[in-house]
This record gives C-alpha cells, sequence and structure tokens, in this order.
C-alpha cells in the first residue's frame, strides 16, 4: 500500500540503498507551469549537511520521465526519480539476526518472510520522503493562493536545538524534536466527513513519514483540560475569522478558513553509536549490538519541508474532491 489520495494520487517507489527513488503523481490537473529547478528549493531542504544529520551525500536531483510537457503537466502521470549514488551497504547484513532496536528490521523480516531490503532501513527509509517533497511542489502549485510553512521549535526537549543536537551527539545518542505547521489562507469548506476529514486526510499521510510518533492540531491534547467556554472559537467577522483558533482552522472536519495549525512529534534516531543489549535471533541469546554506519543525530531537524510537502498533498487532494462537489 504505496499510494495516497483519492483524486490527487501519489504513489513512492524505491529503497534507500537501490538504484533510486521515486513518485509517480496521477490525477495532477494539467497546464500548471514546472521545472526541474522547481523542485530544487524543497529538495534541498530535505538534504543533509546541516550539523546533526547523516554525510551521506545524494545529488538529489529529480529526473521528469513522464507528465510534464514543454513545461507543463499534461494532465497523464507524472513520474519523477533520483538515482542514489552515496551508498554504503556493508553494515546491514547482519540486522537479519541481531534486528537493530527501534527500527523496522524485525517486523520487516517477518512481514515478507527474509525477502525484504534491509540495506539502509529499504523501503522504511527516510529517504523514501524524497518522493513526497517532489509530489508537494506540485500540490503546493494547485493551492497556489495558500502558503504552507513547517518549521522545528524543540529537539530533545529544550528550545535550544543546536546544543541539544550537540550534546546528543557527543554522547553518541540521538533526540527527537517538536515540528510546528501552519497553512495560511487555506481554501474553505476542505474535507469530507465522516471518514476523510481534513485532520483525517492530514494525519494519514503524516503518519507515513518515518519517526512521526504523534499529530495534534490547534490546541490539540490541551483541548482535554479546557473548559468550553475557553476552547470555543467566536466568529467576530463575516468571514468565518476566528477571536481564537483552538479548533486549528478546522470545524467538524472540514476547513472554516482560519490557519491550520498542527504539531508533530518527532521519535529520536534509532540508529545510534552507543552500544545497545539487544535479542540475537540466531543464537536465541542477548547480545550487545553497535550500529555503524551513517546517521542523523536528529532526525527531526530535516523533516520541516517533508511535513509541509505532505500537509499539501492532502490538502490538493481535498481541493480537487471538493471542486468536483463545489465547483467555484
Amino acid at each position: 500500500m504505496n499510494t495516497f489520495g483519492h483524486i490527487f494520487r501519489v504513489s513512492i517507489f524505491g529503497e534507500s540503498h537501490g538504484k533510486s527513488v521515486g513518485v509517480v503523481i496521477d490525477g495532477c490537473p494539467s497546464g500548471i507551469p514546472v521545472t526541474v529547478e522547481d523542485f530544487m528549493k524543497d529538495l534541498l531542504r530535505r538534504r543533509s549537511g546541516r550539523k546533526g544529520t547523516t554525510p551521506r551525500s545524494e545529488s538529489d536531483v529529480p529526473e521528469i520521465l513522464s507528465g510534464i510537457y514543454n513545461g507543463f503537466t499534461t494532465g497523464y502521470p507524472i513520474t519523477i526519480a533520483s538515482w542514489n549514488k552515496d551508498t554504503d551497504s556493508v553494515s546491514y547484513e547482519k540486522f537479519k539476526t541481531v534486528p537493530r532496536p527501534g527500527h523496522a528490521d524485525f517486523t520487516a523480516t517477518f512481514k515478507y518472510s527474509g525477502f525484504a531490503d534491509l540495506r539502509g532501513g529499504g523501503h522504511f527509509s527516510g529517504r523514501l520522503t524524497w518522493g513526497l517533497v517532489a509530489a508537494g511542489v506540485l500540490a503546493k502549485k494547485i493551492l497556489r493562493n495558500s502558503n504552507i510553512s513547517a518549521q522545528i521549535v524543540e529537539a530533545g526537549g529544550s528550545k535550544d536545538i543546536e546544543k541539544a543536537v550537540e550534546l546528543a551527539a557527543s554522547e553518541g545518542d540521538s533526540i527527537g524534536g517538536l515540528i510546528e505547521c501552519c497553512v495560511t489562507n487555506p481554501p474553505k469548506g476542505l474535507g469530507e466527513p465522516f471518514f476523510y476529514p481534513v485532520e483525517a486526510a492530514i494525519s494519514q499521510i503524516l503518519f507515513s513519514i518515518p519517526a512521526v510518533k504523534g499529530v495534534e492540531f490547534g490546541s490539540g491534547f490541551a483541548a482535554a483540560k479546557m473548559r468550553g467556554s475557553e476552547h470555543n472559537d467566536p466568529f467576530i467577522d463575516s468571514d468565518g475569522k476566528t477571536l481564537t483558533n483552538n479548533a486549528g482552522g478546522i470545524n467538524g472536519g472540514v476547513t472554516n478558513g482560519n490557519d491550520i495549525v498542527l504539531r508533530i512529534a518527532i521519535k529520536p534516531t534509532s540508529s545510534i553509536s552507543r552500544e545497545q543489549k539487544t535479542f540475537n535471533f540466531e543464537t536465541e541469546t542477548m547480545d550487545t549490538l553497535k550500529v555503524e554506519g551513517r546517521h542523523d543525530t536528529c532526525i527531526a531537524l530535516r523533516i520541516p519541508v517533508i511535513v509541509e510537502a505532505s500537509v499539501a498533498i492532502a490538502l490538493a487532494d481535498l481541493l480537487l474532491i471538493d471542486r468536483g462537489i463545489n465547483p467555484r
């Protein structure tokens, strides 16, 4: 199940250390201007390079294989790929017998009867989010009147992100982070209750991002401690603007035109250089595992642009569904 969406359908493919990663986008309207350069700004934001990220360096340059002609989308399926060059698979074979804690090594081996490609995390790797970011560029063009912005606001429980990352790296450990995303000027009326409301659509694709462990909208979990008189957002004009935004721009699963505000919890990177005690499935004894290779101290540093892309994809799908019902 590697496809998301009802009309704007996004399918990702590839493995971390395979020949390529990429995306097929079906249902994209024709006539949208797009060039290779349009993809690079967001793809470069997803790349490693910042302190606390993996030293693996891929060019991430997209190759458009179909669906874009003479600088415009054709309406046919769009296929975009990027070729993997900087791979080092030597240290991954042992994870079949000593699966890494926190990773999908054990579940992938079990689910796919030992045939799964575990190199670099295989199809479970964050490398696959390249395709989400590429698709997000087109989704943002569909949502041309809206602005989607995400940023990391906390790492390892600290607002001092750089210091927290440095400390974790010096100890051979990793940390998680908190990302906040805001959609300004979203279209009103998006959302298909009961089973495809805005929160469900956005959350479904966000939870597809490796390392995402929680999503909240507006006041989120804090709402459980509030009274209705505190949580309700009074309307203050005929456009539907509200005095507060505890609902995060969504009422009844439908956008109300106010900013869509959400926060995403990212877990610590599972691969750490500190030794860990875990089970060896070959010897059936506890073993000491030290994960070699190149890994992020804080994967959350690279996720804001992936969150933006994912939110854009969900909203673009909802927009195309809605305009089929309420064209305007």
